[in-house]
């Protein structure tokens, strides 16, 4: 008995049943398949980077139209803002436009009133306009300081400093032929042309500007002389030598600038006889007003430069402290206490005219001027 029990509870691999052996091998076929096939698809991803590189691309477009769809929600926001405030400021038009017709409307209805106001106004504007011509007028009779009218490009008023005053004004020009050019070469060249060449010289042209400039400047009350100087002295006006002419007779004053501007340069400078022409006017001018471009090149025979000239009839050449010495023997001919202003134009070769004249202005209580190109 008890070995039948013990026969029974031995383990015999042959009593396995059918059933059990297949579930199993079922079982691990499925494990092995869903393994294969994972593995399978991990290394696909790894071993196709095209494939990656397409999707993080398209991942990369997505996220940018992600970004510009917030834009343009943005923008959708921004126009509905600004429609919002056109309408309102549409409104807050078209309520003054109401206004303006509301005016309107009462204006027309006093339509007379207005028209008796205007008609004031006009007759106060009138009355206003003829009392500004007398003061016109009554400006000029006093002041005068345009008996001839002098227009530069753009109608230019220049600061100069230099102010025509007194009774008796007197004007010397150079018209020696260093004012023909700024250089010496263009100065013999110039020399060598025609009249007409000469005349339009630019240098030459601006000076004649200045003195047409002057003259507008003089007070009527006063009297005036225009001297032109080179080896001679001569005045503008034939026969006035001596005599001082009136500001007021313009006639005269334009016949005294077109003369000038018939004048040719030509010659030396010699001032000295300028000066002692000035020192024979009776009565005295009370104020100088020099146009020049440097020292005197000639003097008076006791100095030995008075028309100092070769075998050929050419002028030698003058050194610069010949020329100081010529310049400071000639101030000994000039009157003392009347004041010169001068106005010197610019002239290669000739350093120390700038300081003797500046000196000769200051001395004399005068005013010193070096214009520019286009003054005045």
């Amino acid at each position: 008995m008890a070995n039948s029990r013990a026969a029974k509870r031995e383990f015999n691999p042959i009593s396995l049943s059918f059933l059990d052996v297949m579930s199993c091998g079922f079982g691990a076929v499925v494990l092995i398949f869903l393994i294969l096939d994972h593995s399978t698809s991990v290394r696909n991803q790894v071993d196709n980077p095209d494939l990656a590189a397409e999707i993080n691309l398209l991942n990369e477009e997505i996220s940018d139209g992600e970004q510009n769809l917030v834009r343009v929600r943005n923008t959708i926001s921004d126009v509905d803002f600004q429609m919002v405030e056109a309408q309102g400021l549409a409104r807050s038009i078209q309520q003054e436009i109401d206004n303006f017709l509301e005016e309107l409307a009462q204006l027309e209805n006093s339509t007379l009133a207005k028209e008796e106001s205007v008609e004031q106004l006009k007759a106060d504007i009138q009355n206003l306009e003829e009392e500004l011509e007398r003061l016109r007028g009554a400006q000029d009779s006093f002041t005068g300081n345009f008996i001839r009218p002098y227009v530069g490009d753009g109608n230019r008023q220049y600061l100069t400093g230099l102010i025509l005053g007194g009774s008796r004004i007197l004007v010397l020009v150079d018209t020696s032929a260093s004012m023909l050019d700024n250089t010496i070469v263009n100065i013999i060249r110039r020399r060598n042309m025609s009249e007409d060449t000469k005349i339009n010289s630019p240098k030459w042209v601006g000076v004649r500007k200045i003195v047409d400039w002057l003259t507008t400047q003089l007070p009527p009350p006063s009297q005036y002389q225009i001297y032109t100087f080179n080896e001679d002295v001569q005045p503008l006006v034939p026969g006035t030598l001596g005599s001082w002419l009136e500001v007021a007779d313009e006639a005269q004053l334009n016949e005294a600038v077109n003369n000038l501007n018939a004048t040719v340069p030509a010659n030396g400078t010699n001032m000295e006889r300028v000066f002692q022409a000035v020192a024979a006017m009776n009565p005295l001018p009370d104020n100088i007003y020099l146009i020049t471009d440097g020292l005197p090149t000639l003097g008076s025979m006791d100095s030995g430069f008075f028309n100092r000239r070769d075998d050929d009839g050419n002028q030698n050449t003058v050194s610069g402290r010949e020329r100081e010495a010529i310049f400071r023997t000639a101030l000994g001919e000039l009157p003392s206490g009347i004041p010169v202003n001068v106005v010197l134009a610019p002239l290669e070769g000739d350093p120390m005219a700038a300081s003797l004249y500046w000196k000769l202005a200051v001395s004399t209580g005068g005013s010193f001027l070096s214009p520019s190109r286009d003054w005045p």
